[in-house]
């Protein structure tokens, strides 16, 4: 398998942790890919600046689960791949992702959200079943093609679920806003899933203003048997105000308290993997995008742990 380099490859570790440790039971690895954003360009480089954010959490102790994530972390980096050929990139990253969750619980730092569709494919094969799915997005990524392309970043929930890797009564989409057809925008809640718009949610920011949608997720992961289920966070899920740095940035969207709020509420479900993509760091300010990402990456890690 060959390995492609590129200058844009991160250096830096999430949170300081040591590099390429295959004890340590949790993993973080960036997949540096923006070869299929619709808008502005840039998600190459959001694994470096999630893991520089990721260094301001200081010694990582976290207030609410008060656990320490880089006890029990290593980074490996970021994944060598193709990065003209989405074909390619998906076939590589697939097959080093299957590697990698032989050996740890993983984390992937995007990236467009074009990534999510391989990684889905390697954790099916892996715990052999459909997972749930919790998706959060401005956008809905269930059209059937990507501006005339067969795929992209738009593209993945649809193909994910035509595939059966996810379990479409125990998927659920959080802050979709963007326009759409009506096709797209409702077709998780078409196959029986359910979709929490942004306006749905306004004014709801603590867990229990939250409740119903806690409430909602958790019931949908019992009733289909309790699968995995995998976290994709797209970082526009968040409105402008809280995450300009961004692709395609969608006004009216989430706080950084509401989706903590979900997270930390969440925390103890059996996860099975976690993604955050889209982070542009060309189009951020003050480093807020990065922050709140690595915030969450950082909240999701402290969880796990706190389930002992």
């Amino acid at each position: 398998m060959a390995d492609h380099e590129f200058a844009f490859l991160s250096q830096n570790t999430f949170l300081k942790a040591p590099a390429f440790d295959g004890a340590r039971p949790y993993a973080v690895a960036g997949v540096a890919w923006d070869g299929c954003v619709t808008n502005r360009p840039g998600a190459r480089f959001g694994p470096d600046a999630i893991r520089r954010s990721s260094h301001m959490l200081c010694d990582g102790t976290h207030p609410v689960f008060d656990t320490v994530a880089l006890d029990h972390l290593t980074d490996l980096g970021d994944l060598a791949l193709p990065n003209t050929s989405l074909e390619a990139m998906r076939a590589i990253l697939q097959a080093q992702a299957s590697l990698m969750l032989k050996r740890h619980h993983m984390v992937w730092l995007g990236g467009d959200h074009s990534i999510t569709l391989p990684l889905l494919r390697a954790l099916k094969a892996h715990h052999g079943r459909p997972l749930a799915l919790l998706h959060f997005d401005a956008h809905c990524d269930t059209w059937v093609d990507h501006f005339g392309e067969p795929s992209g970043h738009g593209t993945w929930t649809y193909e994910a679920l035509q595939e059966g890797l996810v379990v479409p009564e125990a998927t659920v989409q959080i802050g979709i806003r963007s326009s759409g057809v009506r096709e797209a925008r409702e077709y998780v809640n078409d196959v029986g899933g359910r979709v929490f718009t942004a306006r749905e949610l306004r004014g709801c920011e603590s867990p229990s203003q939250l409740g119903f949608v806690i409430d909602e997720i958790r019931r949908r992961h019992a009733a289909a048997g309790a699968p995995p289920i995998y976290l994709t966070l797209d970082i526009d899920c968040l409105d402008p105000a809280f995450a300009p740095g961004t692709g395609t940035p969608e006004p009216g969207g989430l706080s950084s308290n509401q989706v903590l709020s979900l997270l930390e509420s969440l925390h103890d479900l059996p996860w099975a993997g976690m993604d955050c993509v889209e982070v542009s760091p060309p189009y951020d300010h003050a480093e807020l995008t990065s922050s709140a990402a690595a915030t969450f990456v950082w909240t999701y890690l402290s969880g796990l742990l706190a389930q002992g």
